[in-house]
Formats: structure tokens, sequence, C-alpha cells
């Protein structure tokens, strides 16, 4: 019989309470998922238990069996989950049962909207764990006591989930974790035997530890009929409880890989795709990847969540181990079991040992073949792209031996399609280069409208040069470090001079170099009249309807990325353009017709005009506007 003392009671983090509200409600057709969750929380206590007492056996308490227990009563309306795993002392009980630490939350919860289908969606992204138990319960008592401590260091934790929770000093003889639910009216049939089982053996037969229901039986008499009294209790395994991915893979269906692959990242949507290998020889090591169905609500968080779960022979080491994958894969999830590291390996030995690059390297392999064919799948890999697309666009700059590998994976906007969809790949732009193409042409703007309506684009339409679109943000970093493809050298088409190649026949090159010898007067009068605003003025054969356009030097930090840069609180040294004119516009006839004041006028504006086409920013808006109705009003 348990005694209680030193009873508190504290009011739920503000998150938990918006969180607690939302998935009651949003995760009401979902529900049975309250079991996986709690399973997966056991067999992770489990996990670190045995870990902790590779260096300290007396963790055990002489009980060294790990295992869950499921138990239920019908009568009473309650489920029982318990553990004899690492278990939580009060501190322990009061973080983890009490706030959420993850980062990001706070930003995350703003999303939630209380539309149940929606709210459902992000709530899967986000992971519900511990608190989805109050989608079935009316009330919920947690009973812990850490492995290791004395029995009198127990905690009792009791909530309704309505704003607070209550936490008393427990006498505990057991280490570990018992949860026990008391249903609500309306989820009584969680209460039933079969059902356990069933959801045990759907959602949690991958996982190692044994999970145990207990199995009532009654002696017979030697005709056959049932003895009172006679019930005896026996507890049956329940569940496969061997470690998936040490399994064959031709023994594996593909139901109980997505099922892990819920156990391990928390997720209760399917992944796209998985990739299980082992390796044997100079290393050793079984990897199992994912490809998730969609991205966790912390992936663009700089401390958020991301890497491997680690084993090493088959001991769990670690979560979140992300020494064994780059960056720009952070959104992989999956398993990695070794042999090639010791058992008391840390974070800090994983970023010392060669091995751990060696393997890292492998299965950064893995993953991009494993995304090489996903791609095979059109639909699969688009939505993939729409979902982890600007991630994946940062691996040029941070892998550069795999940076042929990563370019084959990006998609892109083009003037092929005319569409926000970034659905054509680089080899789909190569295959149709117009004959004597020898460059892959780009263009940078901040949206879509902006990039697709540039002047810079009115030579390629006109000869049917395609051009990539692009409008991420990340888009000019990007490029700044994928400098070719398949021999294939990118060429940004608001940089430096323009040179169709062979696309352009000698006679054209003849007329461009006579037009411009005939407009060095005009050429010469809009230099000095803009001064030191601009780097130089040039006439243009890239422009069909535009009067103007300007143009960076090649090697110039492009306007987006200055943005970006001055966003971060850099300080950007100042860049002059070069202003381009069309001859044969209107505008620029015009412009050649006019003298004195109203010359520079116009000038001016073309220029401005010109920068506001690019996605640039005028450092004197107000006389632009002033010049603009001069001129209008003239």
């Amino acid at each position: 019989m348990s005694t209680t003392a030193h009873e508190e009671t504290l009011g739920f983090q503000t998150e938990v309470k918006q969180l607690l509200h939302l998935m009651i409600h949003s995760l009401y057709s979902n529900r049975e998922i309250f079991l996986r969750e709690l399973i997966s929380n056991a067999a992770d206590a489990c996990d670190k238990l045995r870990y902790a007492a590779l260096d300290n056996d007396a963790l055990y308490e002489g009980d060294s069996e790990l295992r869950i227990e499921i138990e239920h009563d019908s009568k009473a309306g309650t489920v029982t989950v318990r553990d004899n795993g690492i278990g939580m002392d009060r501190d322990e009980v009061i973080k983890n049962l009490g706030t959420i630490a993850r980062s990001g939350t706070a930003e995350f919860l703003k999303q939630l909207s209380g539309e149940q289908q929606k709210d459902a969606r992000l709530i899967g992204q986000f992971g519900v764990g511990f608190y989805s138990s109050f989608i079935v319960a009316d009330e919920v008592t947690v009973r812990t006591r850490k492995a290791g401590s004395d029995k009198d260091a127990g905690v009792e934790w009791r909530s309704k989930g309505e704003g607070e929770f209550t936490v008393a000093d427990l006498e505990r003889e057991a280490h570990g974790t018992e949860i026990v639910l008391k249903l609500k009216k309306d989820a009584k049939e969680f209460a039933d035997d079969f059902r356990l089982r069933s959801l045990v053996r759907k959602y949690s037969d991958h996982i190692e530890v044994p999970v145990r229901m207990p199995r009532v039986e009654t002696a017979k008499d030697d005709d056959g009929n049932e003895i009172e009294g006679s019930e005896v209790t026996s507890w049956e395994t329940v569940n496969e409880a061997t470690a998936l991915w040490v399994r064959p893979k031709s023994e594996i269906s593909d139901d109980e890989y997505k099922a892990f692959y819920k156990h391990v990242a928390h997720d209760f949507a399917d992944p796209l795709t998985w990739s299980h290998n082992k390796v044997e020889g100079k290393l050793e090591y079984t990897s199992l990847l994912y490809v998730p169905g969609r991205a966790p609500f912390d992936l663009y968080e700089r401390d958020g969540t991301r890497g491997v779960k680690l084993y090493v022979q088959r001991v769990f080491i670690m979560d979140d181990a992300e020494q064994f994958l780059p960056l720009y894969l952070r959104f992989i999830k999956g398993v990695l079991d070794t042999r090639e590291l010791s058992l008391n390996v840390s974070r800090e030995l994983l970023q010392q040992d060669p091995k751990v690059e060696k393997i890292k390297g492998a299965l950064t392999k893995r993953a991009l073949d494993m995304l090489k064919k996903l791609a095979k799948d059109k639909e699969a890999y688009q939505t993939f792209w729409n979902t982890f697309g600007s991630v994946l666009k940062e691996g040029p700059a941070e892998d550069f031996a795999n940076r042929e590998k990563i370019a084959g994976l990006l998609r892109f906007s083009t003037t092929q399609t005319d569409s926000t969809t970034q659905d054509q790949s680089l080899a789909d732009y190569v295959s149709r280069m117009k004959e004597g193409q020898e460059k892959i042409y780009y263009i940078v703007a901040d949206g879509f409208n902006a990039v697709k309506n540039s002047p810079h684009l009115e030579i390629f339409r006109k000869k049917g040069i395609e051009v990539l679109l692009l409008h991420d943000r990340i888009d000019e970093w990007l490029m700044s470090h994928l400098h070719e493809f398949d021999g294939k050298r990118f060429v940004d088409v608001a940089k430096g001079d323009l040179d169709l190649g062979e696309i352009e026949g000698e006679e054209e090159k003849k007329a461009q170099e006579e037009t411009a010898k005939a407009k060095e007067s005009l050429v010469k009068r809009v230099r000095e009249s803009l001064g030191d605003t601009v780097q130089e003025v040039k006439v243009t054969h890239r422009l069909t309807d535009s009067p103007a356009c300007v143009v960076l030097p090649e090697h110039e930090m492009g306007y987006q990325m200055r943005r970006i840069m001055e966003a971060a609180g850099q300080k950007m040294p100042e860049v002059k353009p070069i202003l381009e004119l069309n001859p044969d516009h209107a505008l620029v006839e015009r412009l050649e017709a006019t003298e004195g004041e109203r010359f520079d006028d116009l000038a001016r504006v073309l220029l401005d005009q010109a920068i506001i086409a690019e996605g640039g920013h005028l450092d004197d808006p107000a006389a632009y506007v002033k010049r603009l109705n001069a001129l209008l009003s003239a």
C-alpha cells in the first residue's frame, strides 16, 4: 500500500494548456494512438535504463528483465501502462509532464486555430506523446521512481488535463513508471482485452522491449468443467519483441516499416519512402532511414531536433544523433545500429571519431540514392520537394563531394512551364536545350511574379531559350555554390554581358555592333547625366519590350542576397548597376530627342524603373515620384 505526502498543485505551462485543448478536440477521430505513444515512451525509458546500467548494473535493482505491461479493468473503466525503465524523480516529473521545452513551441502553437482537420495535421507534425492520454481519459495518474533512488523517492502526478496538476511524494517499491488512465465514458472500448491486444500488434509489434498483458486461465476437472476459484493469471508477450532493423528485409512488411517509422519519428502519418541496409566489411552497421511525408514543426529551428536514433550492438545510446547526416538532410529519420563505436560513446566523442565521418559519408550517399529512387515517382517526389525542397537546396554549399548528386535532385520553375510549381529537374532542362546552347540560364528574384516578368527574359522568350525561374529566398545562395551541371555552366541572365553563343548568328552580332556605334552619343549623354549613380551605360540587345534594365557585374552579389544580408545586420557596400538601354523602344527614342533638365529627369526615371523591375530599392522614392509626375504632366 503506497502512502503520499508533500503534495502540491501546479499550473500547466500556457503552451501545454493550449495543446491539450486542441489535441483533445482535433485528434478525436484518431484517439487510439494514445496507446502507441505511451508504449513508445515506455520503450524509450527501458532503453535509457539499459544504457545507464552499462556503467552501473545496480540500477536494475535486481530486475534486469526490461518489459512493458498493460492491464485493464472494464468495470472500473481504467487502462494501466507500466514499465520498469529508468523512471523519473520529482523535478523530472514536473519538467516532463508540466511543460513543453521544445524550441519554437510558442510560434508553432500560433498556427493552431481550432479547426479540427487542420489542427490534427499540425499536431501530428509536433508529436503528441504523453499528452495523448487525455484524448481518452478524464483523469491521468502517473506513479514513478527513478532507478537507483530510495523507495521513498517515488512521485505521484495527477491531472484532469484542465489547467493544473498535482504532484506528491510516493513510497514505491518498483522503479520505472506506471500510468493509469481513467477512461471517458465514450472511450470505454479501450478497457477491452481484445481491443488492446489488437492495438499493440498494430502499432508496437516492432518494439524490442516485450509488451505483456495478463491472461487469466481457470483449471478444469477431468470432465472439462472449470473449477471455481482456480483462476491463475499469467503474463503473455503480445508483440514480436524483436528489433525490426535486425530482421531480414524479406520478412518485414510495408505496414511494419510504416509502424516503426511512426515510433521513431513520433509522427502518425506514413513516410514517403525508406531504405533498410546492412553493411559488413571494414565498417559494420545497419541503417534504416526514412523520408517523412511532412515536415516537423521545428524544421527551420536552429536547435530543432534532428538526427537518427543511435544504437551500438542493439543497445540504445541516444536519440537525435545529428553527427551521422549533414544538416541539409536533417529531415531524414531512422535508426543506426553499429559495432564500430564503444558503448560509452558521448556526443563529444562522436565528433572526434574518424569512423563516424566514414559512416556519415556512407549514410549521406544512401539517403541521396533513396531520394533519387523516389524521384522516379513524380507525384511522390513532388510531395517531398514541396515539403523539403528548400532544405535540400542548402546541400551544394555544405557538401562539395555530393554536389552533382544533389543538383540532380533539385527542382525548379522555368519559362517552359511559367508555373509557381517547382517540378522541373536540371536533366529535364538540359534535354530541352536549343541546338548551339552551351549554358544553363537562370534568373533570381524575390517572388514568382517578379522573376517571371523580369525584363531580362525578353530576348530569351523571343528566341525560345528556356530559363530557370528562381524565387525562393535561398536561391541566390544556392547558385553561388552551384557552378555547373552535366558539364554545362550556370549563367545569371541579370549579371554581366549577355552572350548567347552560337544561338546568335554572325549577322545578328554585326547588327548589334552597328547599333551600339550609332548610339554612342546617346550613351555618353546618359552616362554624364546619371554620374556616379551607375557604373556604366550601354545599349542592349536583351530587351524587346522594356525601355531599359539594370545589370550587375558578373561576380557582384545580387539584390536578393543583399537584402538577406542586410536583414541579418550586415552592412553591405554600395553597388553601382550597369544601365542598359533598348535602342528600339519609343521612350529611348524620345530620350534621344530631349534636351536639358527634361533629359536628366527622363534618364533618371528610366534608371529608377529598371531598378524597381529588378527588385531593388530606391534611395529616394519621393524624388522618383516627383520626376515621373513632372514628365506625365508636361
